[in-house]
């Protein structure tokens, strides 16, 4: 007799979704992202379970030492906002992978006021162990599935009401990306609410454009030999999810850099086989700009992805976003990427087939 698979987020999808291939489960679940992230501003801003998880790991985070941010893959790509939005406040904060926190943060593990682990499935092998060597060490968890292993055994838990995921990680990012930054928010008493729904209008509006202009971002970023994607501060963290979703996806090679970063090291290799995606946004976007315009005299290609309009050349496609208060670039600046993986796989067949149900977890 075999055995049931074990279904992504413990649900079986419905035939159609079963039918679907790579490209229209990538396009559906990003178009999903608007709405899934306005149920959770919302449950997060109502939910008296919700609330009381909040005010519980906001006292943990009162005790001496940093708040940690704990994640693999996209998941430490949000944790990086919430830990931005802390540091920004004067609370020290740090984001870290979760495999490394797990083989070579031990040691220090108990000097953080609290860990906040962060992860989709609530089955990662990596973030299993940090919770079963955790005991007695302050820790919490951001995850999508309440019947992981992870769910029950962590204490202390938010929901990221993402529902289930089957390809590369959009709405999970998103509202993950979001419950980070509404955590860290209550923990120094700044008043999210107003943030949140700007944020929530302003990227549905921009989704519906700038996937509309997909065709135009794929025709100018094709042929190149070499793709980054460079953010700052919460930026960095749609930049490496840029990365990820670009690489997963499609299958082309594509890395992520800081600002600082890409300047002192790749920028030197820029010239006409590159392409940069530069995220100019939040309260160093000068930077961004600068730095598009020293690839472009290097040669190289770039899309400008800021709140201000830049005049369009052979080697700049500007695309703007709607500014949104920091540190929610974090899930607007993705939009650009997203897009033009949907793009490059609606041209050229998407590599990465859904995932329905979970296979083994192993580090």
């Amino acid at each position: 007799m075999m055995e049931e698979p074990r279904w992504i987020n413990g649900v079986k999808p419905s035939s159609d979704v079963l039918a679907s291939n790579g490209t229209q489960i990538l396009e559906m679940e990003c178009r999903e992202q608007p709405g899934r992230l306005l149920a959770l501003i919302d449950a997060y801003a109502t939910d008296e379970g919700v609330h009381r998880e909040i005010a519980t790991l906001s006292r943990l985070a009162s005790n001496d030492g940093p708040v940690m941010f704990v994640g693999m893959g996209g998941s430490y790509c949000s944790a990086i906002s919430g830990a931005a939005l802390l540091q920004a406040h004067g609370r020290p904060s740090f984001a870290v992978d979760a495999g490394e926190w797990l083989h070579y943060g031990n040691k220090v593990w108990e000097d953080a006021a609290l860990s906040l682990l962060l992860t989709t499935s609530g089955e990662s092998a990596e973030l299993v162990e940090l919770f079963k060597q955790g005991t007695g060490n302050p820790m919490g968890l951001i995850c999508n599935n309440a019947v992981s292993t992870c769910w029950k055994l962590a204490e202390h838990k938010l929901p990221i009401l993402a529902g289930p995921e089957y390809g590369n990680a959009t709405k999970t990012y998103t509202n993950s990306t979001a419950a980070a930054i509404i955590l860290a928010s209550e923990m120094v008493g700044h008043r999210w609410e107003e943030d949140a729904k700007r944020t929530a209008d302003r990227f549905e509006s921009d989704l519906e454009r700038v996937f509309a202009m997909r065709g135009e971002l794929e025709a100018f970023c094709r042929g190149a030999a070499n793709t980054e994607v460079i953010g700052r501060g919460a930026a960095y963290g749609g930049a490496i999810m840029g990365a990820l979703t670009l690489r997963e996806m499609s299958g082309f090679r594509a890395a992520a850099h800081t600002g600082a970063g890409f300047k002192h090291g790749p920028n030197l290799d820029v010239d006409g086989t590159h392409v940069a995606i530069i995220f100019a946004m939040g309260r160093v976007a000068e930077l961004g700009v600068k730095l598009a315009q020293e690839c472009n005299r290097r040669g190289g290609k770039v899309v400008l992805v800021s709140n201000e309009d830049h005049a369009a050349t052979k080697a700049l496609l500007p695309i703007r976003l709607q500014a949104v208060p920091e540190p929610w670039e974090g899930i607007t600046s993705l939009l650009v990427p997203q897009a033009l993986t949907l793009a490059m796989i609606e041209r050229n067949g998407c590599r990465l087939p859904p995932r329905f149900a979970y296979g083994v977890m192993q580090q």
